[in-house]
């Protein structure tokens, strides 16, 4: 699929870089670099940026990663993600891998103790529509969370079979899904839980009750408020759950005040050093990879070498 250009606005992508490393690890076939350690990860996550870039054709870019201190959602809930398996024997030297090659890329990168990378990236995304009215930003995330996030102007795009399928929200596309507006999502999963993030929303409420009883009465206060004009079994499980509910809706709020200032003059695309992500691409021995960025690379050092020659 090519860019869609001519168009309007200019195009910001944030990536989720934790969420597609976790993805592509699991996606991929094991495979090792020439010293024999484990770099599946690695290789899916430039496969897929490379993907969306192409898709996307973005004029900026910018990846967020999560940050090994505990955020602020472990100070509210200990239980958060706490079932999570650890991560397998290598996988901290694969984010290491990558964080080294979107340096030698050029690649501008976000990560901030105390906050996950969703936090950043709702706050990049709410300033760039903020400050930036030419701009619309695509989110790339198998975080269903960040789908709060979207508007006219901020698109998820979503992995849905491997690393190649993709599907992208709108708001039109959230509402079909889930039966709830993107303004709602928070109050969607402050109702039915999070089970992969470990927390609990209200027992014996699952999704279509959720999107139902939001439907009627809008968002989780209102529903709160007005919870006489719900049937008496489901007001019976709402009350019984309440504090936990009201908990389970601020770990699945997504901060948009971390303390980082977008400047999208360092994050163009057209500052990409692509002979640098070669040279790094070679050493790990992603040969395909390399074959599939050689004419950029090629185009880089041609117009390296007229500079040289005082040609260009």
């Amino acid at each position: 699929m090519q860019p869609n250009k001519p168009r309007e606005l200019e195009q910001l992508i944030l990536i989720d870089g934790n969420a597609i490393l976790h993805r592509a690890l699991h996606a991929l076939p094991e495979l090792t670099n020439p010293t024999g350690e484990p770099v599946q990860a690695v290789y899916g996550f430039f496969s897929m940026l490379f993907s969306v870039i192409d898709t996307v054709g973005p004029e900026y870019l910018i990846v967020c990663f999560d940050r090994p201190k505990p955020t602020f959602r472990k100070q509210l809930y200990v239980g958060y993600q706490a079932h999570r398996p650890a991560a397998p024997e290598g996988f901290g030297a694969q984010i290491g891998y990558v964080h080294e090659l979107l340096e030698k890329m050029k690649v501008t990168v976000f990560e901030v103790d105390g906050y996950e990378a969703d936090d950043v990236i709702g706050t990049l995304s709410v300033q760039a529509v903020a400050k930036y009215p030419d701009v619309e930003v695509f989110i790339v995330t198998g975080d269903r969370d960040l789908l709060q996030l979207v508007n006219g102007r901020v698109k998820v795009i979503a992995p849905v079979v491997g690393l190649k399928e993709t599907v992208t929200y709108d708001a039109k596309k959230v509402e079909e899904k889930f039966g709830v507006k993107p303004s709602q999502f928070i109050d969607y999963k402050a109702l039915i839980g999070d089970a992969s993030d470990g927390y609990p929303g209200v027992a014996g409420i699952g999704p279509k009750t959720a999107s139902n009883l939001l439907l009627e009465f809008g968002t989780f206060e209102d529903l709160y408020e007005r919870i006489a004009d719900v049937p008496p079994k489901i007001a019976e499980k709402l009350a019984t759950d309440a504090e936990q509910a009201a908990l389970a809706k601020k770990l699945a709020t997504i901060m948009t005040d971390v303390p980082i200032e977008l400047d999208l003059s360092v994050c163009a695309c057209t500052s990409f050093d692509m002979i640098a992500l070669s040279d790094g691409f070679a050493k790990l021995g992603f040969n395909s990879l390399m074959k599939r960025i050689a004419p950029k690379v090629k185009k880089q050092q041609e117009e390296k070498e007229g500079k040289q020659l005082g040609l260009l």
